[in-house]
């Protein structure tokens, strides 16, 4: 096999021109797909970080029906006690937890006794909930990184259009379960900027402010949030979470719980599936770069070697003898390609970091694209690309094996 190999890189080179270029098209080609797919992975990444971290969490659990409802913040849909008792149980058995908060949402007036306007309140406890989403303190624009009892985070739009300010005093006025008003009077703690953008209307105060308001008799909860050690256990986890708290059944028969992913809580998703597309069509592109640059260099090489082959053929070379020689030419390419494009991707991936390019997200400014190449993607290309340039020799080098010694000594 070594000499075959030897004798396959001898005969490429026999041609110098026409192989360093169609070894430059395949070079290009994967350090092309390299970055992209290094800085599509970045920036996907980043997104999903600013989306969870900010807000979602990795995953949500919810009594069943309220993320149907989500929009009229139901409060009949809450967790009660027992049936948090029985998520905190599920969550203590999964180790890839890292944190969780429980939280209760409702919407409400608030007033700062010139003007009122509705907002949308998250009563969290402070502690749990930073450790959940831990770039929470990043979007308060002013005032103290926590949530004080007593205080509230108003949202950006309404502290700027009803002009309020840190240390004001203003009133959340809500509607509980049983229709009944209650007032509650509050200190403004912070600003607290939206996730996607200026606009947005969610607040934040203490959980413990938020069951008084609700004149909660038990610590209900509407949802609770789940932040994962590492993002790649998401689907793992999920499924643990449907296989302990999916059983949960009510008199009714029906699920007493449902289980989201940030994937189905957020329209976001679709930036990052479009993204995947992206990175599969480029793919695809680099497929055909190298399937036609490969069987154009060996097409040639049988045609102007044809008689070479009658003459190695009438010395008794078997046909699967020449049929291996010119698969180890597709061979060859596919691998020097493959090798010298990982090495320029990568040193263009380093320049590009080098670089410090910075882009914004959202309410995110100024984020450095922080570009690296996973082994698994490098990999991958890499098999794509020989696999490709071997397929792509087959075919003439199995036109060649064919050849009739006569007919390819006639050959001119």
């Amino acid at each position: 096999m070594f000499k075959l190999v030897k004798i396959a890189i001898r005969n490429l080179f026999r041609y110098r021109r026409r192989t360093l270029l169609t070894m430059s098209l395949i070079t290009i080609g994967v350090a092309f797909v390299l970055v992209f797919v290094s800085v599509t992975a970045s920036f996907k990444s980043m997104m999903v970080g600013e989306i969870t971290d900010s807000m979602l969490g990795h995953i949500q659990i919810h009594k069943k029906g309220y993320v149907a409802s989500i929009d009229n913040l139901p409060l009949n849909l809450n967790l009660k006690p027992g049936q948090l008792q029985k998520v905190e149980n599920a969550l203590a058995g999964i180790p890839k937890i890292e944190a969780y908060s429980p939280r209760l949402k409702f919407g409400g007036v608030f007033s700062n006794f010139v003007d009122s306007t509705n907002v949308r309140l998250n009563a969290v406890d402070p502690e749990k909930e930073m450790a959940t989403v831990p770039l929470l303190a990043s979007r308060i624009i002013n005032g103290k990184k926590t949530i004080e009892p007593g205080e509230i985070l108003v949202p950006e739009l309404l502290a700027r259009g009803m002009k309020v300010e840190v240390g004001d005093i203003a009133v959340v006025v809500a509607t509980n379960e049983d229709g009944s008003v209650n007032g509650y009077q509050f200190t403004v703690g912070g600003i607290v900027s939206s996730v996607t953008g200026p606009g947005g209307r969610d607040g934040y105060i203490h959980i413990e402010d938020g069951r008084q308001i609700l004149r909660l008799d038990e610590p209900e909860v509407s949802e609770v949030a789940i932040r994962l050690e590492k993002l790649a256990a998401l689907d793992d986890v999920e499924a643990r979470l449907q296989e302990t708290l999916g059983r949960e059944t009510n008199p009714s028969g029906k699920p007493v719980f449902e289980i989201h992913t940030w994937k189905k809580l957020t329209p976001f998703f679709n930036v990052v599936r479009m993204i995947d597309i992206m990175t599969f069509f480029i793919k695809l592109m680099l497929i055909a770069i190298v399937l036609i640059s490969v069987m154009n260099v060996m097409i040639m090489a049988v045609y102007e070697r044809t008689r070479e082959i009658g003459t190695i053929a009438a010395i008794g070379t078997l046909p699967g003898r020449i049929l291996s020689l010119f698969v180890f030419e597709g061979l060859s390419l596919g691998i020097l390609g493959a090798v010298s494009g990982t090495v320029l991707g990568s040193l263009a991936i380093v320049v590009l970091n080098a670089s410090k390019v910075r882009f914004s997200f959202g309410r995110a400014q100024g984020l450095i694209l922080n570009a690296g190449i996973d082994p698994i993607d490098v990999l991958t290309i890499g098999l794509i690309v020989i696999a490709v340039a071997v397929l792509a020799g087959f075919r003439p080098a199995f036109r060649a094996s064919r050849l009739e010694p006569v007919e390819a000594l006639r050959h001119v």
